[in-house]
């Protein structure tokens, strides 16, 4: 019995890594008004026929601070490309000069910076809300198995445990979070 509990936890911890993931991944999606290759994960072309993941048909760099450049290894590619981004809702325009896409990335208004950091803290609480549902879901496992002949010490035991990995969890949800609000806030 205590095998088929601690699998169900390490399954519940692989939830919480999942979900930090998720954020990371969610708030590099954010633009903090610097130019970031990241910025463009997840944007998919037309390549072939197939939807494929832009960096696996270009070369993304930053030029400097402001500027995102995007060389396709194709030329036909380049309005492929060109049309991605207009259809991802960047808020970014492409320029295209024959050769490469290049982003100029815009300084944003005070007010967009705090729209982007609502965004963020929004990213965070859907991880929270993540990780607490797989919390909710053990416990719900151990109190059942305790019912089943479990001993209540080891399940109080157990869930003390999870409780404390969650917290930290939480905190390094926070944590995450914070640096982003930070990075977007700073001019």
């Amino acid at each position: 019995m205590i095998e088929e509990i601690e699998e169900h936890i390490v399954h519940a911890y692989e939830g919480f890594d999942k979900a930090i993931e998720h954020l990371n991944f969610e708030l590099n999606k954010i633009r903090a008004g610097k130019a970031s290759p990241a910025m463009l994960n997840g944007l998919m072309v037309e390549y072939y026929g197939s939807p494929t993941p832009l960096s696996q048909v270009a070369n993304i760099s930053t030029t400097d601070a402001r500027t995102i450049s995007i060389q396709p290894w194709e030329k036909k590619m380049l309005s492929v490309i060109e049309r991605c981004i207009f259809e991802a809702n960047l808020g970014i325009t492409p320029m295209n000069d024959g050769e490469v896409v290049r982003l100029s990335i815009p300084p944003m208004s005070e007010e967009r910076r705090t729209q982007l950091a609502k965004q963020a803290k929004a990213a965070g609480e859907e991880s929270r809300v993540a990780i607490r549902a797989h919390r909710h879901k053990i416990i719900d496992f151990i109190k059942k198995k305790i019912k089943d002949g479990f001993p209540e010490d080891a399940g109080k035991r157990k869930e003390d445990e999870i409780q404390k990995n969650v917290d930290s969890y939480m905190s390094k949800i926070d944590h995450i979070v914070e640096v982003k609000e930070k990075d977007i806030m700073t001019l």
